[in-house]
């Protein structure tokens, strides 16, 4: 096409689509509002999107928790709908095949630098908590939580140790998810840590450095996005985060799924029909599975 004939088109573009001129807009904004005395010694991290979203967030019971841990990744990936990619890979067990379950209690670190060391300090001290967030879960973390930290992922850095891993432990958290390492990595797969998995991305002998941001607030773990409270269910292929409101609906799929699948094998045992009628169910044998279950 000749430069003059190309010319002449983006001419004829611009005539048939002239520019509309904008009205100007205020380009004034309300000033933020003040930090309230006392506001920044909360235990839990500031965020307005959580300040969205708290009211609709239910509590997972322990019940629930306990009847998750025999439902297989699998079909908790059929049952979640929208919520089916927030699942995170990638990571090692320190206690092979162990399952995580429980409540997510998140943090983000940031590498360190002096002004943010500085202010990480002074924060914990109007806030009577550890700069150290592995030591402030091991003073803070409620049964059944599993601490879920933002540490950069693999090319990140370390957050605890095996001292740390008992604080935590001991009161009562189901575990810890690490988007970066650890230390003590013999120590961490010894039997007084079976009930404990670590899943992690890596270990290193190098101490703690970087420091805690943000507690119990918005995470990212890998590509996905970890909100507090989030329930967690995981095993050594990988991990699902989800909001508890969706648990009763993974149960009671869970519970459709066993039963029909009890049915499928009592059909192949039977050898009355092809493998292709089973897996999955014809209409005819899916209309004799709804008779029999209700």
């Amino acid at each position: 096409m000749s430069k003059r004939l190309l010319g002449s088109i983006v001419f004829s573009i611009s005539v048939s689509f002239p520019l509309v001129a904008q009205e100007s807009f205020n380009q004034s904004f309300e000033p933020d509002v003040p930090v309230p005395d006392g506001f920044r010694t909360n235990r839990t991290s500031y965020s307005a999107i959580m300040d969205v979203l708290q009211p609709t967030q239910t509590e997972v019971t322990d019940a629930q928790l306990d009847q998750l841990r025999e439902v297989p990744l699998e079909v908790i990936f059929s049952a979640l709908g929208d919520y089916r990619r927030n699942y995170a890979r990638g990571f090692e067990n320190t206690q092979p095949g162990k399952r995580l379950v429980g409540r997510a209690l998140t943090m983000r670190f940031l590498p360190p630098r002096p002004d943010l060391t500085e202010a990480a300090l002074k924060l914990a001290a109007e806030g009577n908590w550890d700069r150290r967030y592995y030591a402030r879960a091991a003073e803070e973390a409620k049964p059944g939580d599993v601490v879920v930290a933002e540490l950069g992922g693999s090319d990140g850095h370390n957050f605890f140790g095996d001292m740390g891993a008992t604080g935590i432990q001991l009161r009562g958290a189901a575990g810890i998810i690490i988007d970066g390492g650890m230390r003590d990595y013999t120590g961490l797969r010894d039997e007084r840590f079976a009930d404990f998995p670590v899943l992690h991305k890596f270990t290193d002998p190098h101490t703690t450095s970087w420091l805690g941001v943000e507690y119990n607030a918005p995470v990212r773990i890998g590509g996905i996005t970890v909100l507090p409270g989030d329930v967690v269910v995981g095993d050594d292929g990988g991990v699902f985060f989800f909001p508890a409101t969706l648990v009763e609906t993974v149960l009671e799929y869970a519970e459709l799924v066993a039963a029909r699948e009890e049915f499928q094998l009592q059909l192949l045992e039977d050898k009355e029909y092809r493998f292709r009628d089973i897996y999955p169910l014809s209409p005819e044998l899916q209309a004799e599975f709804e008779r029999l279950k209700n």
